[in-house]
């Protein structure tokens, strides 16, 4: 069966991107991507759907795939002809979404997920992580209304909804990682450079080892969509000539050689659903050293959990302070880890989504 789908993507960079494109290098079925740049994303969640609307005719196609930044509700509702049955797949969502310093949660955005969950014909979420704090505050979150408050949406978008986790653009094939040599280990930092991904925190890390004498290299990946944060600023001129690379590759080549290169990868989280950029990182050959919580427990296999999850700052310090100084000595782990990510390769995970994607269309044929 060879259907055809349009993917909308309202917020196409970081992992937005990484799906898309990869679902659609992947899939035996024929899937057409519009997209608009991933910045304002507030605008996105309110008017995205209203662009799109003007720019596709949707009466060629089998199916819809929208991501949660997009009010999938205002686009059916207005849409002329009548839509195709469409999936929603949840990169976040807004109900759980750490708020930025200063800022107040704006409770139309969460009600832009569920109405969007409720169009939905189906409903992925990319870890169990998501898919679980999305329903445990679900119903805390429609309480606040003073009144009529609509209890059975709950109910309604998790008899449609399931989990499955995104494909990772790398081969399903085992990894042949570079040897340790003499330098001094570099520490990978390869996720977006703002608020949610705590890199205050990251950076005190680095500067408790420094401090103990301890030395390193870095580099400082991701993708940065607007001003440069202050904490990136001042790590420029506190490590100096320690980092050798400040900022993001555009060459999908020269990030996978610098991951190649990369010993350890950090994170320090407020906001995982799944981590795409750490699965890419382990892959490759870095170790991980990451919050116990999130969705890290669940993407990195239990039998490591002791060696590379930290409950607190200070264990990831003491952690990052032994992984320098030993780094040699972990190569067998090293070597498991990469191998234990290949289940997230696209090819290994294209099957799934094909199933989903036929299920979707099939069912619209029986209601």
């Amino acid at each position: 069966m060879n259907l055809k789908f349009l993917f909308l993507e309202p917020f196409f960079g970081g992992s937005h991107r990484d799906f898309a494109e990869g679902l659609i290098a992947n899939s035996r079925h024929e899937i057409h991507l519009l997209t608009l740049p991933a910045r304002f994303w507030k605008w996105r969640m309110r008017g995205a759907s209203l662009y799109f609307l003007k720019k596709i005719s949707v009466k060629d196609y089998d199916g819809l795939i929208t991501t949660d930044l997009m009010s999938l509700s205002d686009f059916k509702a207005l849409c002329k002809p009548t839509p195709p049955p469409a999936l929603t797949y949840f990169h976040e969502s807004q109900l759980t979404y750490p708020l930025a310093p200063g800022e107040h949660m704006d409770f139309q955005f969460g009600f832009t997920d569920i109405t969007t969950g409720l169009a939905a014909d189906r409903v992925l979420f990319n870890s169990h992580t998501h898919f679980n704090s999305f329903f445990s505050t679900l119903p805390g979150f429609l309480k606040m209304m003073p009144e009529y408050r609509p209890g059975w949406v709950t109910d309604e978008i998790r008899s449609k909804s399931s989990v499955l986790c995104p494909g990772c653009r790398f081969p399903a094939e085992k990894e042949a990682l570079l040897p340790p040599d003499s330098r001094p280990p570099l520490i990978i930092w390869n996720h977006r450079w703002e608020f949610d991904k705590n890199p205050g925190d990251f950076f005190a890390a680095l500067d408790a080892v420094l401090d103990r004498g301890t030395d390193f290299r870095l580099a400082l990946l991701g993708e940065n969509f607007q001003v440069v944060p202050k904490p990136f600023i001042h790590a420029r001129e506190r490590y100096g000539s320690r980092i050798i690379q400040y900022g993001y590759l555009e060459s999908g080549e020269d990030y996978v050689n610098m991951l190649k290169q990369g010993s350890i990868v950090i994170s320090t989280a407020k906001q995982e659903n799944f981590g795409i950029s750490v699965v890419e990182a382990i892959r490759r050959g870095c170790l991980p050293l990451l919050p116990n919580r999130l969705a890290y427990p669940e993407v990195i296999p239990e039998k490591f959990h002791s060696d590379f999850l930290y409950e607190n700052q200070d264990e990831l310090v003491e952690k990052l302070c032994f992984l320098t100084q030993n780094y040699s000595e972990f190569q067998e782990k090293r070597e498991e880890l990469s191998d234990a990510m290949g289940c997230f390769a696209w090819e290994n995970m294209i099957d799934l989504y094909d199933e989903e994607l036929e299920k979707l269309v099939a069912e619209s044929y029986t209601d």
